[in-house]
């Protein structure tokens, strides 16, 4: 594995990777590396011929500053997975590689209502954040494929957006949500949780378990279902965002479920200063 941390060095040697019938996946990343992110990898690995994969936490995209400040590191354990995933380029840029001139006054994208539901209301700014970081990946490694997490479902979503804004001929491949045994999405944000908090945390799932149950049902009575999910998670100490049950293809929330329509339940809570997020297809 090449590990580099200039665009020019990257540039180059990429243009050297691409001869012949050699594609380039890409994966980016902020470290703090689970068997998510190598899923991700070995998937890019099975897909095309050469794999590129970024560590940068990008300081944009967070709007709250104690978040950043306190997003895990564990880079040397991060390289050593990313040998055994077969990574073929590390790309591990610093702030000023990345915006070289500074990082206010930065481009808009145009994301729709993207912007202004669930995390984007949540959150305001953050998905602009990971369009910048992400524009620029995109534009310098122009990869084949790029691989990422169902977990972070909407966030999928504004890539898809980018990619339409910022045309590159990239297929875009989401791959399913990794999980510990007992349900729980990984997430880099699960190492900031005590021993009482991570068996509180699989309240998310619990909730999101039931929801698909009880909407599947006849007549499903959606607020009540989510009513009582956001209860669930209360009961567990967590402080909720949100839950909601949306359309599949646009996150519009939905009040009248048709379960041969796809839809997903998408929750998102704090326990104590962590904030995790989660979902679930629903057809």
């Amino acid at each position: 594995m090449v590990i580099l941390k200039h665009a020019g060095q990257l540039k180059s040697y990429i243009s050297q990777q691409k001869t012949g019938s050699r594609n380039i996946g890409f994966v980016p990343t902020m470290g703090a590396l689970h068997k998510g992110h190598l899923a991700l990898a070995e998937a890019a690995k099975k897909d095309t011929g050469t794999v590129v994969c970024s560590i940068f936490v990008n300081p944009t995209q967070f709007n709250n500053a104690v978040d950043y400040q306190k997003y895990p590191s564990t880079l040397e354990s991060d390289i050593y997975q990313m040998e055994l995933a077969g990574v073929d380029i590390l790309y591990l840029p610093d702030i000023a590689e990345m915006y070289p001139r500074g990082t206010d006054n930065l481009e808009h994208y145009d994301l729709g209502y993207l912007e202004t539901t669930l995390e984007g209301k949540y959150r305001p700014g953050h998905f602009q954040g990971v369009c910048q970081v992400m524009s620029r990946l995109l534009t310098l490694v122009r990869p084949g494929a790029l691989f990422m997490g169902q977990k972070d479902y909407q966030q999928c979503m504004v890539i898809k957006r980018l990619l339409q804004l910022i045309p590159l001929e990239t297929r875009f491949i989401t791959c399913p949500t990794v999980r510990e045994p007992d349900g729980l999405a990984m997430s880099s944000r699960n190492l900031r949780l005590s021993g009482e908090d991570r068996i509180n945390a699989l309240a998310i799932y619990k909730s999101l378990e039931y929801i698909k149950q009880a909407a599947g049902t006849k007549d499903p009575d959606l607020s009540a279902i989510k009513t009582h999910a956001f209860q669930m998670l209360e009961q567990h100490g967590f402080r909720v965002d949100y839950v909601e049950i949306a359309e599949a293809e646009t996150l519009k929330p939905v009040t009248d479920y048709d379960v041969s329509v796809p839809g997903v339940a998408l929750i998102a809570a704090f326990l104590g200063e962590v904030r995790l997020i989660d979902n679930m297809v629903l057809s």
